[in-house]
């Protein structure tokens, strides 16, 4: 019985610990100190992007071993053979940062008045060859681009693989790009989201998948939380996702999936769903007003009145 109420306890007090859970890094520039809440003692995030190919000076300072720090090629430029990105990663490895993995093309699939960067498949297939073959072929993992939930999204990556592997075959040896595992983005519940990873692993059996972005968009505040419990427990639970971002690491009034989804309050105070994601417990406040609410108390004083109880009915 007294395992049995510890677990309760534990539970109660907040997210399990997690060596995949990082950090999706879209800082306000008017509260530069919200950056340093993710960061925070005993905070849960082991890994950090930031849409860029250099670390964000708020974590600069920060070893790989500290927070480590994903390089993104988030779209293209007018020329597709451009190795910006190959070189500036190159360089990060060359000053000694150990870069082990990079991201590519932010919804590429998307327009970007919605967030996408909009590359077509070839455009890309080409910017791969030039820039994230030759950084694996030093032993740098590659995410491929983090396509859309849309229905676009898995004829565009199977386009643009195809057009990687016409670029890399010769006449008489048919070849594939290198790549190492699949980012993928979901904003819709979660049975739509097990559907859809349940698509990529379909494709490819193999895959490891990387959930890169996700939320439950736009929703009240209990069906939001109830999604974040569910995806985090299934992420953890599955050995194919490595790793995993939430898409909220920012103030209720910035959010643009909806102010329930957010981190942290109007006022920069933690949520309950970013104080679980980071590793702790429940805040009990408001997303929109700071305050705290009846309808959401503490873990740990949920945890502690559980664990009373069930001490009580054991000694009883």
């Amino acid at each position: 019985m007294w395992l049995v109420a510890g677990l309760f306890a534990a539970s109660a007090l907040g997210q399990a610990a997690s060596s995949k859970r990082g950090l999706c890094f879209t800082p306000d520039e008017n509260h530069p100190e919200d950056n340093q809440i993710w960061v925070k003692t005993g905070s849960d995030l082991k890994w950090y992007y930031n849409y860029q190919s250099l670390p964000s000076p708020a974590y600069a300072s920060l070893s790989q071993e500290e927070l480590e720090y994903i390089p993104m090629m988030w779209g293209l430029s007018s020329n597709p053979n451009d190795t910006t990105f190959y070189n500036q990663v190159k360089k990060l490895v060359d000053e000694g940062r150990k870069i082990q993995r990079v991201l590519a093309f932010n919804e590429p699939d998307a327009d970007s008045s919605v967030g996408g960067s909009n590359v077509k498949p070839q455009d890309a297939a080409q910017a791969w060859v030039a820039n994230f073959e030759p950084l694996g072929r030093i032993g740098i993992k590659l995410g491929l681009p983090a396509c859309t939930g849309g229905r676009g999204g898995l004829p565009w990556l199977k386009q643009f693989l195809g057009n990687c592997s016409d670029l890399v075959s010769t006449a008489s040896e048919t070849r594939n790009c290198t790549w190492d595992f699949l980012p993928v983005h979901w904003y819709d519940n979660f049975a739509g989201l097990a559907s859809h990873i349940g698509e990529r692993k379909a494709t490819w059996p193999d895959a490891e998948i990387w959930v890169t972005e996700y939320a439950y968009a736009h929703q009240d505040l209990g069906p939001t939380q109830d999604f974040f419990k569910q995806t985090v427990d299934y992420f953890d639970k599955l050995d194919y996702i490595g790793r995993y971002s939430y898409f909220g690491a920012f103030r209720a009034n910035k959010a643009n999936v909806g102010p329930n989804a957010a981190f942290l309050s109007n006022g920069g105070q933690l949520t309950d769903i970013g104080s679980w994601y980071l590793g702790f417990g429940a805040t009990g406040l408001s997303p929109q007003t700071g305050k705290s609410s009846t309808a959401a108390p503490s873990a740990k004083l949920m945890g502690a009145s559980l664990f009373m109880a069930l001490v009580a009915g054991w000694l009883s």
